[in-house]
């Protein structure tokens, strides 16, 4: 029998045999989210593909008394089923033996505690969409059972990638401001989670963790929250009550720069993020960090509620 040998620099420049897709399953399909998520995961290949994932299963949850969850569970629900051929299952239980990762995605982030709860249980890397719960307290307690349990997750904005935030972002920053839409929802308490945490999350990714105290001022338009910095560096984030504008300036040591008016952001450089961390386990955001987004929020509370002073963040 005459045996083909390849030459040994076909062998060592052969690509590897492509690692199996991830199966992904889905906590709550109430949020838009899950279907741009779905889409980019199954579509054709293009610039909006994102490839290595897919999902396979997903629990509906729902939360009846937030109308932006009641008025559309069932119907993403169904077109994840009839269109991407994604199995919806009872309880989340069901859902562990059938992935390998998972995408909490429940718009109530007063669910999330609960559902983490029970996802921790299987041990995959879990994704927790925007907000990561409802109070500061929770975010601590989902940390602290996700290290108990050994399980990798992280939770951002899809912002912190977008043409704004990639930019702007220096070395040399002295201080930032940012804006962003900033609608709110009753059931949240921390009422800048449920929306402004956009602008929020633009604003770490410029500045970085180390804010020491919050201050949070009302205006007809929108509120000012302005953070001030272990190191002396100032931050600022507009919410905004009507316009849907993102933007963001930076203030360098001899200029002001300025993200394009055109500035462009997806759900793309978030998912490849995402697929990147299910198979590594490193966040791509640290825990630490989102947990002091939370702290900033739960100040710039306390601030409003106390007339407009300064608040020290909670460590």
């Amino acid at each position: 029998m005459t045996r083909l040998l390849l030459p040994v620099a076909a062998v060592l420049l052969s690509p590897p045999a492509p690692a199996a897709d991830l199966r992904l399953g889905l906590i709550g399909t109430d949020t838009s989210h899950v279907i741009a998520f779905t889409k980019a995961f199954h579509g054709p290949m293009g610039p909006d593909h994102v490839g290595g994932a897919r999902v396979v299963a997903a629990f509906k949850g729902g939360s009846p008394d937030v109308e932006a969850s009641s008025s559309r569970v069932d119907g993403f629900a169904e077109e994840l089923q009839t269109l991407w051929d994604v199995e919806l299952v009872d309880d989340i239980a069901s859902l562990c033996p059938l992935v390998d990762a998972i995408l909490l995605e429940s718009v109530d982030g007063r669910a999330h505690l609960e559902q983490a709860r029970q996802a921790l249980a299987c041990g995959k890397p879990m994704f927790i969409d925007k907000p990561l719960a409802s109070t500061l307290e929770d975010a601590r307690e989902i940390a602290r059972l996700a290290a108990e349990a050994g399980v990798p997750w992280f939770s951002s904005s899809s912002l912190r990638w977008s043409e704004i935030v990639t930019t702007l972002k220096a070395d040399d920053t002295r201080g930032v401001s940012t804006w962003g839409p900033g609608p709110t929802e009753p059931h949240h308490h921390l009422d800048l989670s449920w929306y402004a945490i956009h602008p929020i999350e633009m604003l770490y990714a410029l500045m970085g963790p180390g804010c020491l105290e919050a201050t949070r001022v009302p205006s007809e338009s929108g509120d000012v929250v302005v953070g001030r910095w272990a190191d002396g560096r100032l931050g600022t984030v507009r919410v905004l009550l009507d316009t849907w504008s993102y933007g963001a300036v930076a203030f360098r040591p001899e200029k002001v720069e300025h993200s394009p008016p055109d500035a462009q952001h997806s759900y793309i450089p978030l998912l490849r993020e995402m697929v990147e961390f299910f198979r590594t386990g490193n966040p791509p955001v640290p825990n630490e960090e989102t947990l002091e987004i939370f702290a900033f929020m739960d100040a710039a509370q306390r601030s409003k509620e106390q007339g407009g002073t300064p608040v020290r963040l909670r460590r």
